[in-house]
């Protein structure tokens, strides 16, 4: 196809406004026809270009050389198209290299829109400059405030969000210096929240990116950091002194929360941890029985709540009976849960283990009871560390016990570890046999622990390790059972048991005559006493 000529100047002024209306994307596209020889049939009628793209179909392009903006394309793309890019590269063609134009059109759109953030930048400053932080105002002129500040932030794979966390704390905390003690305290709370206000943007921003994977177990860390910092605020010995003085802001940070703490997104964040410990902080009757009514309303005139969404406002409900020590009307509540997990009941936990309510947390464990078989396995540990500082404040096990048999083989390590911390070593070796557990598996200083009792213990441990390794019927497992017939040796000299250890060997080298490799390998210990 004959290049088609256009003048210089016409040419230089489609280029200049192609930097004002393109997409470096949709020039990249754009390229990526003209180079594969897409554009078909370009001609110059009635001053405009008319060309014809191939691609799965033909599209028509019509580009006016007075204005690009009145081009068009029967294409479904957003305008102007890839398809209007590849017929300018082809135009250009004739003035030069197309390739070099991509590369001047992407920096000249990037210069410009560097220019203009830097524009936006300059004007949020001063409008920074020009609003006052007072203690006066309410929360949400705060949360406005907050905003203006970090207005133009985003994440990306060089800031995230735990850079924009640190940013935020360094920035607003030291504002608000001068204030009141109480003032201080409910402005931090809101400047933590606010955090985790504009974490979950971000994350809605970016969870669709190459980097979401990345972004998401971020988010995840930085927004557990903030939780517990929010923790240990409410930690502070005056902390419920601070919250009647400042009633009123106490109020509307608790009003502020209400509306998006609940809606249960699939989100990294875990807002109703932090619904409840705001709520548990709240000491008027009266606020909290408003907010079971909105509660409750909520439920009845919500119709397309998914289950998770249901549970969740069930969970917020029981929080006011639980606050108010209501257990029975709690379990109530709690019943109509879809799913009952127990990661959503470890702030019932904690609290009751940092205020050393063993019976509360008993009750709390016996209730999650049903739901440790189908609990992550981080979970499933927690669960087991709550119930031994139980086991361990009662002065009774025995329950704790039970629950780790019947929760077997999953319960296995920590059954073991339990068996051996409380010394009941006859369990500890029962509880290996029937795992049929090796002694080479274990850990030499559990072995030890149970040797300086009653090495008698250890006996059939080693005996049945010793008949499974030689049924294996391979040389690299009898040279296993004639290692752990070694050891067995010390302990029947340990216990003095000569005779007993005569007939086990005679049995042994009877018993297994006919395996020639097991008779080479045995004979090469010397195994009389």
């Amino acid at each position: 196809m004959l290049k088609l000529h256009i003048p210089k100047n016409r040419m230089k002024e489609l280029i200049k406004q192609a930097q004002l209306h393109y997409d470096p994307s949709i020039l990249e596209l754009g390229w990526n026809h003209f180079h594969r020889g897409h554009v078909k049939l370009l001609t110059l009628e009635k001053g405009a270009l008319e060309a014809k793209v191939q691609e799965q179909k033909d599209y028509k392009v019509h580009i006016p050389l007075s204005r690009l903006t009145g081009s068009s394309c029967i294409c479904s793309e957003e305008k102007p198209c890839s398809h209007m890019a590849a017929v300018l590269f082809s135009l250009y063609s004739s003035f030069g290299r197309p390739e070099l134009l991509l590369q001047e059109l992407k920096q000249a759109i990037q210069t410009k829109r560097r220019t203009q953030r830097s524009q936006s930048l300059k004007q949020a400053r001063k409008a920074e400059r020009s609003a006052k932080l007072t203690s006066r105002q309410t929360i949400g002129e705060w949360h406005e405030w907050f905003e203006t500040k970090f207005h133009g932030f985003a994440v990306t794979h060089q800031q995230s969000f735990d850079t924009f966390a640190l940013q935020v704390q360094e920035t607003l905390i030291p504002e608000v210096e001068k204030w009141e003690p109480e003032l201080q305290f409910i402005y931090q709370i809101n400047v933590y929240v606010f955090i985790l206000r504009k974490m979950e943007t971000f994350y809605e921003e970016t969870k669709s990116t190459y980097l979401s994977a990345y972004h998401e177990q971020n988010c995840r860390t930085t927004s557990a950091d903030i939780i517990s910092k929010l923790r240990k605020l409410f930690k502070e010995p005056k902390a419920e002194t601070w919250i009647k003085k400042a009633d009123n802001k106490w109020s509307e940070t608790l009003s502020i929360l209400g509306p998006f703490a609940l809606n249960e997104i699939n989100s990294p964040i875990d807002w109703l941890y932090v619904y409840r410990l705001l709520w548990w902080k709240d000491t008027l009757p009266e606020r909290q029985q408003r907010e079971v009514e909105q509660l409750g309303e909520r439920r009845i005139s919500s119709h397309s709540l998914n289950p998770r969404q249901e549970d969740v406002l069930y969970i917020a409900l029981a929080h006011f009976s639980v606050i108010r020590k209501e257990w029975e009307k709690a379990c109530s509540i709690l019943d109509n849960l879809h799913e009952r997990r127990a990661s959503d009941f470890f702030f019932y936990l904690e609290e009751a283990r940092t205020h050393h309510e063993w019976d509360v947390l008993l009750d709390w464990l016996r209730w999650l009871k049903p739901s440790m078989t189908k609990s992550s396995q981080d979970d499933f540990r927690l669960l087991c560390q709550y119930w031994m500082d139980v086991a361990k404040h009662t002065g009774s096990d025995q329950e704790w016990v039970e629950v780790m048999e019947s929760l077997l083989p999953r319960s296995f390590y920590y059954y073991t570890g339990y068996l051996l911390q409380t010394k009941r070593y006859q369990q500890w070796v029962d509880l290996q046999l029937s795992n049929q557990e090796s002694p080479l598996n274990l850990y030499t200083m559990e072995l030890k622990a149970v040797e300086e009792t009653d090495p008698a213990l250890l006996l059939p441990l080693y005996h049945q390790s010793i008949e499974r390794a030689i049924l294996e019927k391979n040389r690299a497992s009898y040279k296993i059972a004639v290692r752990l017939l070694k050891k067995l040796l010390e302990y029947y000299r340990i216990l003095g048991r000569e005779l007993q250890w005569k007939q086990y060997i005679t049995f042994l080298s009877d018993k297994y005559a006919r395996l020639r490799a097991f008779q080479e390998e045995f004979k090469k210990g010397k195994w009389v006493l």
